[in-house]
């Protein structure tokens, strides 16, 4: 649940509770620290240490990450289907499965063509096509499932077959009458081409690929009635996963426990070098740190964190998602930073020139496409748009009859541009610090509030696509402190105040 600052009437300091209703960043008290409130079943309870752990609880433990994974992906992702996937042709893989298939096909070919036919592998294929049809009934479908029963009988083809009065190709047409029945609409081209097909080897062959890919249907439609069912629960389904993924790993809080850590001593940090104690104030006491504000900070660093390391466990839902958020960002920041220093350097000769900057975002985008590639040298990608921008400018003064940029000028604003890269750029460094502070504001918005954040200067430009990936990261956020809030409390109140006598989470409902 997300972590709220709540102000206490006979203290100075404040509680940490579980309600979105307000993100003011006054102090907590110890006193919510130290209590040992009762328990809901759906807090994160303390798990005894282990020192032990076996092979099957790790799998219940892996099997419990997949569903919470699956959940949240179905839940989340409101374009999240099964695709029906084969190996590429060329690959290794999909050789050896082209020639296990070819012979398997080649086999029942001989067997049917003999004399009189053998039909015992294809049996074995009718009543595998029996039980798959089966699948795709719902409850209650009686009728349907009697005549698939009775029809696709395996004794009775066998008996059939002993007396060599098999309808192989009557039996084909009632699979494929009874697929068109059961199949989704786009399909239906399939359908026809089965029924188009006259050789019956071919036949169960292309039979098969087509439930195949009934089958993924099936399961894109179970999706679908399934996700408002998970939204509407998601929250409470997450929790209790994970606590049953603790009590089966006691360690899979390490890494969120290291995270938030990191976060307090930046906190930590930072109070220090802002303030210093004045002559004989004691120095012994410690500052007060807001665990809203340390989860806040937590959160920022996981736009600028690097996905090569393992995210904390709590986040490995979200993770492919914050990582494209990152990335977007960095194109952001490279874009803001040329239109910065074009504006600086050639300002007054482009001031007059209508959505001059969009223009600038216009010649960037494209150049930085796919700039978070290991093969992407944005070295390169930077001089390009240098140069385009030098041609952009003198073609607009050159339309006004003004001077062109003089070969010094162009080759300063291209270093300029070019030098965006290097460590510590003050210009990037300032935009960074920009882009930071808006996503620190967002954060600090009461979940309930709409509206965005003042944008900073130097911003303007890509205004739009920060509001749109503010309010995407706003969202990750706020849920996965709605899910995880009490075990971050648990947690804080460890790592805060290591002296006080653990209590368990609060469990109150949180206000959105």
């Amino acid at each position: 649940m997300p972590l709220n600052d709540d102000q206490n009437s006979d203290s100075d300091s404040s509680r940490l509770s579980e309600s979105t209703a307000s993100s003011s960043d006054s102090e907590y008290s110890r006193q919510s620290f130290n209590s040992d409130s009762s328990s809901k079943p759906s807090s994160p309870a303390s798990s005894p240490p282990k020192t032990v752990i076996t092979f099957d609880e790790l799998m219940a433990a892996a099997r419990n990450l997949t569903d919470l994974t699956l959940a949240h992906e179905i839940a989340v992702n409101a374009n999240f289907c099964i695709k029906h996937e084969d190996f590429p042709q060329n690959s290794f893989a999909g050789t050896v499965k082209q020639i296990v298939h070819k012979a398997f096909w080649d086999h029942l070919e001989s067997e049917l063509n003999e004399d009189p036919p053998e039909y015992e592998h294809a049996i074995k294929l009718f009543d595998e096509i029996k039980e798959i049809l089966l699948s795709f009934l719902t409850p209650g479908a009686n009728r349907i499932h009697n005549q698939i029963c009775e029809v696709l009988d395996t004794d009775l083809i066998r008996q059939q077959a002993e007396h060599n009065a098999v309808d192989i190709h009557g039996l084909a047409n009632y699979i494929i009458n009874t697929m068109a029945k059961l199949c989704a609409p786009v399909r239906d081209n399939d359908i026809k081409q089965l029924k188009a097909t006259d050789n019956i080897v071919e036949l169960l062959r292309q039979i098969f690929r087509v439930l195949d890919l009934m089958k993924v249907d099936m399961a894109n439609y179970t999706i679908q009635n399934l996700r408002p069912y998970l939204q509407r629960n998601l929250v409470d389904y997450e929790r209790t996963k994970f606590q049953e993924i603790l009590e089966e790993t006691p360690s899979a809080l390490d890494l969120t426990t290291e995270w938030i850590k990191e976060s307090i001593e930046d906190e930590l940090s930072s109070i220090s070098d802002e303030s210093s104690s004045p002559p004989g104030a004691d120095s012994s006491s410690k500052p007060i740190i807001s665990p809203t504000l340390v989860l806040n900070n937590g959160y920022l660093k996981l736009l600028q964190w690097d996905y090569r390391k393992t995210v904390p466990e709590t986040l490995i839902t979200d993770e492919v998602r914050l990582q494209e958020l990152r990335e977007k960002l960095n194109q952001l920041k490279i874009i803001a930073c040329v239109c910065l220093i074009t504006n600086n350097m050639v300002g007054a000769a482009i001031v007059d020139v209508p959505d001059f900057a969009d223009q600038l975002k216009r010649i960037s985008v494209p150049l930085l496409e796919g700039m978070n590639k290991k093969t992407f040298d944005l070295k390169e990608a930077l001089n390009a748009i240098g140069v385009q921008i030098c041609s952009k400018v003198n073609r607009s003064l050159t339309e006004r009859g003004l001077p062109t940029l003089n070969e010094e000028m162009q080759s300063n604003l291209m270093g300029q541009i070019a030098h965006i890269v290097e460590e510590n750029n003050p210009v990037s460094s300032l935009i960074d610090k920009r882009i930071q502070f808006f996503m620190r504001s967002l954060l600090a918005l009461p979940s309930f509030q709409k509206c965005m954040p003042t944008m900073p200067g130097g911003l303007s430009v890509i205004q739009t696509e920060m509001e749109f990936i503010g309010s995407q990261y706003a969202s990750i956020v706020n849920f996965n402190k709605q899910v995880y809030g009490p075990f971050y409390a648990n947690i804080l109140r460890k790592l805060l105040f290591p002296e006080a006598p653990m209590g368990k989470a609060e469990t109150e409902t949180p206000t959105t």
